[in-house]
Formats: C-alpha cells, structure tokens, sequence
C-alpha cells in the first residue's frame, strides 16, 4: 500500500474531530468536502457561517452531518471557552473581557476546542502565520508533561515511479526550531523517531544529518551533530540512530558502505534530523519542487494535542493530508 493510502486509511479507522480554524476560506470547505467523502474524520469549520455556506454554494455541496460549522461571534460554546482562555492566561494579566475577544478569534476559538475536549485537533495556517498558530497553540493547548521542546517535521512521501526509494520519511526540523543546540537536535531527534513511528507504525532509523560523514571534516558544526547523536543515544538506548552522516550515506545504501561501512543504519534511514532550520527547510522544497515528493507540514510534536500548520500557499489537497496526519498523532 502506498504511504499516503496507508496514511487515509489508518484516518477514517480513527474518525475524529478535526477543527479547521479558517472554515471560510475556500480550501478549507474543499478540504472538508474532500475529508467527508474519504471518510477520514469529523470537520469542524470555524469561521463565518454565511462565508462558510457560501463558499459550499461555489463548490455545489452542502455539509454533511460529518461537517460542523462554528461562527465564534455567536457560538454557544463561547462563554465555556472564554472562560477556558481565562484560566490559561490570567497569570499574564488577561482580563475574562480580554479572554472573550480572545476566544472569537477564530484560531484561537479552534484551539480552545481541542482544549476543552469538544475536538480532537486543528489545523490552521492557509491565512494566519506560522507564528501566531504556533504561539495560540502553545498558549491554549499546552505542551505535553515530558515536553521541554516544541519542533516540527514534514513528512515526506516518495510514492512516484522515479522515486529510487519509495515509503515514508521524516524531515526535521524544517519549520519551526532555527538553530537547535545539541540538546536540542537530540531532542528533535527523539519526537520525530515517535512521530515516525505514530505515523507510519514502522520501526525509526534516525539519520543525524551533517557535511561531514563520522570524522570525514572537523568543526563545531559537525561537533554539535555527534553531541547530538550521543545524547539521544544515551536518552533512549533503544533507539537506532547514527551520526554524523551526510545524507547521501544516510539514504543511499552502496554509498554508506564506502563511507560509513560500521553504520547501524546501512544508508536506510527513515528519519532525517538537520543541524539547522536553514538546511532542513531547503532539502524538503528541493525534494518537493524537484524530486516530486509529497511534503506534509510542517506537522508540530510536543504538544499536547495536536494543532497543525500549514503553509499559505496550500492547496485543498494539502489541507486534507493534514487532517489525516493530525488524526493518526491524536492519542487513544
């Protein structure tokens, strides 16, 4: 089965409530269209009502009983969830009055959905930026108890015929964590393994990615990745991780044993942790524009509950992979 298959599939086993923050935006209606008749979970569209009806008119559908739809000016819920913003922020000097204004907000609104339990996850970013998804996100849904880092990941599916290796794999952090310290990077490391993992049920083989390949340069870049790699090693054992390796004897198996013949990982890594944002945020758009790759993200990991970014430029087909990913990351 190919990974995207495997990915909708595992989504409509599931069935939950995903919460689109920007409902009224044409390719969030197309997408909960698109969600309802794969079957791959429950919408919620927060926005508009008349917008959300009329984008629906365009699209010649009507909801479904899959399909909610929440105007934050007028939701019963509101007074709940203003109340919930409250709790969560009052400590900063927010007024229950500021905690109402808050809450109609409409990323805001869909966040405190997940929080209080009335959806499962969201998903947002098409119009708002990445800086205020992830900032609501942390400020209303919290990060999880063992969580010292939020970071982000895009997962990558090679699924076309000129694709040498075809499956699933991760890329991080290529959208969120600038330029991760050793700690860090181990850090990274670790949640992408279990996102890995979450996602696809397949056993992780972390790639600690470099321009030096185990001594082949030396310098306090390349000093950060083995840290790096050591550490997470030392955090969990169990896990098969190398580094430092340049990508090509990280994914491609004959040059891994001229380069890197005692690797653990044989050139068959699945998931690729880059030193910094710079590097990981071109390879996924090269692998992407160039390679024909389907890229997924960026997919946040820390939280928790889930709560999603997208990119601006999104298409309906990007959204619709998002909510599978933020169904399959909900904990049962």
């Amino acid at each position: 089965m190919k990974p995207l298959e495997m990915l909708l599939k595992n989504a409509a086993r599931s069935q939950k409530k995903i919460v689109l923050s920007e409902g009224s935006d044409p390719r969030a209606v197309q997408a909960a269209i698109d969600a309802r008749r794969h079957g791959i979970a429950r919408i919620v569209l927060v926005g508009s009502e008349q917008e959300i009806l009329s984008q629906y008119a365009v699209a010649g559908a009507e909801p479904d009983k899959g399909i909610e739809i929440h105007d934050p000016a007028t939701s019963p819920l509101l007074d709940e969830l203003a109340r919930t913003f409250y709790e969560r922020r009052r400590h900063k000097g927010v007024s229950l009055d500021d905690a109402r204004r808050a809450a109609k907000t409409p990323h805001v609104y869909a966040a405190l959905l997940v929080k209080t339990g009335h959806a499962d996850g969201t998903v947002g970013g098409a119009v708002a930026t990445t800086a205020e998804i992830v900032r609501t996100a942390i400020q209303v849904i919290g990060t999880k108890p063992d969580s010292k880092l939020v970071s982000s990941f895009f997962l990558m599916l090679f699924c076309q015929s000129h694709h040498i290796k075809k499956g699933a794999h991760v890329f991080a952090d290529s959208g969120l964590v600038v330029d991760p310290t050793a700690e860090e990077m181990a850090l990274i490391a670790q949640a992408s393994a279990d996102s890995f993992k979450t996602l696809t049920g397949e056993i992780p083989r972390v790639a600690m990615l470099s321009f030096s390949t185990h001594g082949s340069a030396a310098h306090d870049k390349v000093s950060k990745v083995i840290t790096a790699t050591a550490l997470a090693q030392k955090a969990d054992p169990s896990l098969m991780i190398d580094g430092e390796l340049q990508f090509d004897a990280a994914f491609v198996p004959d040059v891994a044993a001229q380069k890197a013949n005692a690797s653990p990982l044989g050139g068959d890594a699945n998931v690729f942790v880059f030193p910094n944002l710079e590097s990981g945020n071109i390879a996924y758009k090269i692998a992407q524009r160039v390679g024909g790759a389907i890229a997924i993200g960026p997919v946040l990991q820390g939280l928790e509950k889930p709560a999603n970014d997208l990119s601006r430029g999104c298409t309906a087909e990007d959204m619709l992979h998002m909510i599978a990913v933020t169904a399959a990351q909900v904990e049962t």
